[in-house]
């Protein structure tokens, strides 16, 4: 590329050789520069010199410099470029770039509020639509027509079951021990060190037992399944499935719902035993309580009601859990980022919504009297 100046203040672009967008093409900026710093101008002509193949790098600087002359009313001559070439310049000439005004942005706290509140009302509907296709996915898997692969269903039972027994069995057990401890400090000041037994059956089986599975299984399980559920939308095999008919909530969000669900009282009930046995070793070892003694009075003072609120606790826990981290799974984005991201919500939100169903079944719960 060589500007050639004439006299009658006209510049000559001749264009020569190859132009190709992977092999490089000279910058348009340093023929702005050059024709910005040199003598008037008031015509601008494009001449092919040994001009070889080209690409739309070509049209690309052609354009560039026009759009610079025409803006300065520079008149542009193309006449000599091939027909091609010439086509497209004028076709991109024609189409006046669009300016977007920035939205006017307040930073007012009424306008960041109402921005967040926005957001949260989105995302409120876009929940309670996920949650009703869930529904129907189940449904129509009571009615044995959801189609779902029993293997992706065996699966799930694995992650959310067996996979999950070491980390369960490790917090529960500490948590009965810690447990024990704190109820040790208060009750032997009145001489009642014995019925830290009753204390640990009694709030291990009603409430901390299902309470540390579910936020356990929200950080691990609802992480995993945000994870993997959202590395498939970034590859579009989300998209795929529901180009090949599947519904991604069947065949995707279901049996991670059931196999959490049906998991949760079995893992809950193993999480009771080792906190049980947690503060059983509290008692024995430091309190000096005699073994026998210590599961006589766990026996007496646990009804079996607390045992099955725990268990009931368990499974709407683990409800909450999968549909957070398939909810969050399914509505990532499309980069690797946005995997991270998905997962990091799934694990905040699922331990929300943990606390706050344990909230509201307590709360439930005192006002039946159970």
């Amino acid at each position: 590329m060589a500007l050639v100046y004439d006299q009658d203040a006209c510049v000559r672009v001749r264009l020569g050789g190859r132009w190709s967008l992977q092999d490089g093409f000279p910058s348009a900026r340093a023929a702005v520069g050059a024709l910005e710093s040199g003598p008037p101008v008031q015509r601008l002509a494009f001449e092919p010199a040994d001009l070889g193949w080209w690409d739309s790098s070509l049209v690309t600087f052609v354009h560039s410099l026009a759009a610079f002359a025409a803006a300065r009313g520079i008149a542009v001559d193309t006449s000599a470029l091939p027909a091609g070439a010439r086509k497209l310049v004028a076709l991109a000439l024609a189409v006046e770039p669009r300016v977007h005004a920035p939205l006017p942005q307040d930073d007012a706290l009424t306008a960041r509020v109402g921005r967040m509140a926005l957001r949260a009302w989105g995302t409120a509907g876009d929940a309670t639509s996920f949650l009703g296709e869930t529904v129907v996915a189940f449904v129509t898997f009571l009615r044995g027509r959801a189609r779902l692969r029993r293997a992706e269903l065996i699966h799930a039972f694995e992650a959310t079951g067996v996979a999950a027994l070491g980390i369960v069995a490790l917090i529960n057990f500490l948590i009965g021990a810690v447990l024990a401890f704190v109820g040790a400090v208060q009750l032997q000041q009145f001489g009642a060190t014995i019925y830290v037994a009753s204390l640990v059956a009694i709030g291990v089986t009603r409430e901390l037992g299902a309470l540390m599975t579910g936020i356990v299984m929200a950080g691990r399980t609802g992480a995993s399944f945000a994870a993997v559920l959202g590395t498939m939308t970034v590859n579009e095999e989300v998209d795929a499935l529901s180009t090949m008919g599947f519904r991604p909530t069947e065949f995707l969000v279901l049996p991670r719902v059931l196999a959490t669900a049906l998991m949760m009282p079995a893992l809950v009930a193993y999480a009771d035993l080792l906190g049980l046995l947690g503060g059983m070793f509290v008692g024995v070892s430091v309190l000096d309580l005699g073994a026998v003694e210590y599961l006589r009075l766990s026996r007496d003072s646990l009804p079996l009601r607390h045992v099955l609120i725990g268990l009931g606790k368990g499974v709407a826990f683990g409800i909450v859990v999968a549909l957070t981290g398939c909810y969050y799974g399914l509505r990532c984005g499309r980069s690797a980022a946005a995997v991270g991201e998905a997962a990091t919500k799934a694990v905040v939100m699922g331990i929300i919504l943990v606390v706050v169903v344990d909230a509201v079944f307590t709360v439930l719960l005192h006002l039946v009297r159970l």
